[in-house]
């Protein structure tokens, strides 16, 4: 996202009706999904940053209603795509079709050519058919024979996977894992929220009205790039993604540039931030800062601001971080999980 010079009182404006457009559209989803605010926020992040989000959940907390619901608000064609073990991936592109009349192959196109796509119980399919979204998530485009066929906009790729089944599924590939702008964690409701479920009321699907089309959409993102972020939030952003690489952040020989040892305790946090690193197999790349960017500044629109502060990096890390970081034997042994390494993390960079 670019960075638009306005004038205060443009921002202003500009900030009041995208908080107006967001609070229509929290309303309208909330016709359907109770509680669940923040997937709801990560979904509509998603659409604002135009990215992916790969949504994790047991079974029954409302994942697949809030993605239709969602596309239902937007106006924008909808396809759900049910992955299973023998799913092909012509199933999900297309394939070429040998027409016997013509005597040509024609293309017969997947459910894939959509705005929003729902791939719904993403790794109970192999690998090549995971593989079969790799060019759609960030090219917007599919390849059928010899031919390359653009994807509508906008496009956005939904998934959701389930975390306790491990028979019949299969672990996304970390190239993939990357493409995805969000991982969003879907808790259980709280009792309050659960009581309201019940309410006999709520088994009865109201129709959503449209309220997000790509005007409004545009608006929001245009609201989004007047926020300010300055060089100091850019540096710590690249801090922190930085400090997830093992590689990248290996101390350095005070001796072999001429200083001197340094005092006794003085290299306490850094032994500390060194241990963790044998948590970490592999970091994240520039795609995960490029996230992380955007979704600070659209955390501040959510909050009505009109600059990004170091707790909106904090509170984005999680979400943009947990699915690119690969973890150790040790970590797993340990019983840390992603967000208790990217936590860890924080905790050791500096804030501006």
């Amino acid at each position: 996202m670019a960075q638009l010079n306005l004038d205060v009182s443009d921002t202003e404006a500009l900030l009041a009706g995208a908080q107006k457009l967001l609070d229509s559209c929290r309303e309208e989803l909330a016709k359907r999904v109770i509680g669940q605010r923040e997937m709801i926020d990560g979904l509509l992040m998603a659409l604002i940053a135009r990215g992916h989000i790969l949504l994790e959940g047991v079974p029954g907390l409302a994942k697949t209603l809030a993605v239709k619901s969602l596309a239902e608000i937007t106006g924008l064609d909808f396809k759900r795509i049910q992955f299973t073990p023998d799913l092909l991936p012509a199933d999900v592109t297309g394939t070429l079709v040998w027409e016997q009349a013509t005597g040509k192959f024609s293309v017969r196109r997947g459910p894939v050519f959509a705005n929003v796509i729902l791939a719904d119980e993403i790794n109970r399919a192999p690998a090549k058919v995971q593989s079969a979204l790799l060019e759609a998530m960030e090219e917007h485009q599919v390849t059928i024979g010899e031919e390359s066929y653009p994807l509508p906009d906008p496009f956005f790729v939904l998934a959701t996977q389930n975390p306790i089944e491990h028979e019949g599924t299969y672990t996304l590939p970390e190239a993939e894992l990357d493409r995805f702008l969000l991982k969003l964690l879907v808790r259980y409701p709280s009792p309050e929220e659960e009581l309201r479920i019940l309410n006999p009321h709520n088994t009865y699907v109201p129709a959503l009205k449209p309220i997000l089309g790509p005007s409004q959409l545009e608006s929001l993102r245009t609201a989004a790039e007047a926020i300010r972020i300055d060089d100091k939030i850019g540096e710590y952003i690249v801090s922190v993604v930085s400090a997830t690489r093992p590689s990248a952040t290996k101390p350095s020989n005070p001796r072999s540039r001429g200083g001197s040892r340094p005092a006794e305790g003085a290299g306490s946090g850094r032994a500390g931030r060194e241990g963790l690193y044998r948590y970490i197999s592999f970091g994240a790349s520039p795609r995960a800062s490029i996230a992380l960017y955007r979704c600070c500044r659209i955390l501040a629109l959510f909050d009505g601001r009109l600059f990004v502060t170091p707790e909106d990096v904090k509170t984005a890390a999680l979400p943009v971080l947990r699915h690119r970081i690969v973890l150790s034997y040790e970590a797993e042994a340990d019983g840390l999980d992603p967000d208790a390494v990217v936590s860890r993390i924080l905790a050791f960079v500096p804030v501006p």
